[in-house]
């Protein structure tokens, strides 16, 4: 059903969220990287309205400038006190300038799961039966405690919403519920709130008063029932916002796995609406997978890695990895216990080792860190190998300094590079060497100092010690060392 653009959309998130017990608003809880809210501006984008406009309250400043980070366009409306819901939508009429013409929808700020699909099939419904106002209902399976949908036997209308504590026991039996989600012909929306009272046990502005108040008039009410009914669920605690992204991760995996993309566990394994994948892609079990990471064609990560805005490239293998801020180089492999910091840069089928850390680094082609070691803001060229346990010194207790090793370089293990210096292509250095001065290419760079030993130490200086026993006896051919 094709639906015209909606004049406007109202995100009501104005509440302070006392059951979350927490400093953080409500809407402002995060699941699969997005707050709550920003997963409904998200899907009321996708409805291309005119007008975005998000009522914000409780702990406004701080809501106002996380909105203006994720959605520079949207347009706030304060409700200084929460006056209820139709409250709420008048303060947003006001910010807009008064009646708008045209489809005007309501959407609650801590809807996370709402698709724009089910938005769309409301504001089309909508449209196409001339309804001054359309609900969004559900079908659920327990509906204690939510407001029952009646409607007209014969026409289908809806004919009131009654709430489930003024419920009769026939209408509790009713499965269908309201959401708190609607479109409304935005002028009869206008008039309407003007006639909302207040004489309730909350003395407060109730939006649903709305539908009885058109009906009244003689027009029409009409529903659109979602699909899943998981969709329309508020999140008011922290049980309900893990239920929440538990959902939206299922959600997530089940669209990329039939698109192509091997997910090995999907209960360990949990991934951001930002994370992208390519065909033949294998995500092995306790993975996450967070920001703008992107795991290309026929890549493995995991198991029990951690990437976030890493990109790895086609063919290449993570295995038990963080990453942050990461490139991964097509057909290159990086693990296990590898740590990629920010600034990372892997070539076309380099290595990263156990146990290796690196943090603003380009590492060319075919070049391999297997071992125990540290690369900080430092440029490694093509098909070299760093030594195990090797340290990048870069940093001199005021100042980060960058080396450079070349290409086709061979340098020993347990090797500091003092920064700033370079190491030349083709260069070897030997084990145990701290690098302090630029190598010429081809060269050998030693820098350790000369061994010494000292006969007889252990017998002077250990005297009737395990170890001057052993060699008193090793010193003695054919003697038992037992």
């Amino acid at each position: 059903m094709s639906a015209i653009r909606p004049a406007a959309v109202v995100v009501l998130a104005a509440g302070e969220g006392t059951r979350m017990k927490s400093a953080t608003p409500k809407v402002l809880h995060r699941i699969c990287g997005r707050s709550l809210v920003g997963h409904v501006l998200a899907a009321s984008r996708e409805l291309d309205p005119a007008e975005l406009v998000v009522v914000v309250g409780h702990a406004r400043e701080q809501v106002a400038a996380h909105l203006a980070e994720i959605d520079p366009g949207v347009r706030t409306a304060v409700q200084e006190q929460q006056n209820g819901t139709g409250h709420a939508v008048r303060m947003a009429l006001e910010e807009l300038g008064g009646p708008v013409d045209g489809t005007v929808v309501v959407v609650c700020g801590d809807t996370p799961l709402l698709t724009s699909a089910t938005l769309a099939a409301l504001t089309g419904t909508h449209q196409a039966d001339g309804n001054a106002v359309t609900v969004l209902t559900a079908e659920v399976p327990d509906a204690t405690g939510y407001g029952r949908i009646v409607r007209d036997g014969a026409s289908g209308a809806v004919t009131a919403i009654v709430e489930h504590k003024d419920a009769t026991a026939e209408q509790r039996a009713i499965a269908e519920i309201n959401s708190g989600v609607f479109a409304f012909d935005g002028r009869l929306l206008a008039d309407a709130l003007k006639q909302v009272r207040t004489d309730n046990s909350q003395g407060e502005e109730y939006l649903t008063d709305v539908l009885g108040i058109l009906r009244a008039a003689g027009h029409r009410v009409g529903a659109s029932v979602a699909g899943d009914h998981r969709e329309i669920a508020g999140i008011n605690n922290r049980v309900q916002l893990s239920e929440a992204r538990r959902t939206l991760n299922d959600r997530l995996l089940t669209a990329a796995m039939l698109d192509g993309v091997t997910v090995v566990d999907p209960a360990t394994t949990w991934v951001d609406v930002t994370v992208g994948f390519g065909r033949d892609a294998v995500v092995h079990p306790g993975t996450q997978l967070t920001g703008a990471t992107r795991i290309d064609e026929g890549a493995e990560v995991g198991p029990n890695s951690r990437l976030n805005d890493t990109v790895v490239g086609a063919g290449a293998r993570v295995d038990n990895t963080v990453a942050d801020g990461a490139e991964v180089g097509e057909g290159a492999t990086v693990g296990p216990y590898a740590y990629l910091r920010p600034g990372t840069r892997l070539g076309v089928k380099a290595k990263i080792g156990t146990y290796v850390e690196t943090k603003n680094a380009s590492i060319g082609e075919g070049t391999k860190v297997p071992h125990l070691s540290y690369v900080g803001d430092a440029t490694i060229g093509d098909f070299t190998n760093i030594g195990a346990a090797s340290v990048f010194v870069n940093y001199d207790g005021e100042s980060k300094h960058h080396t450079t090793v070349g290409s086709h370089c061979k340098t020993g293990s347990d090797n500091m590079f003092v920064a700033p210096v370079t190491v030349g292509d083709g260069a070897y250095t030997g084990a145990g060497s701290v690098i302090t001065k630029d190598v010429p290419p081809g060269a050998l760079a030693v820098a350790r100092g000369q061994q010494r030993n000292i006969e007889g130490w252990v017998a002077r200086k250990r005297s009737g010690s395990a170890a001057a026993k052993a060699a008193e006896a090793a010193s003695r051919p054919g003697v038992d060392e037992g």
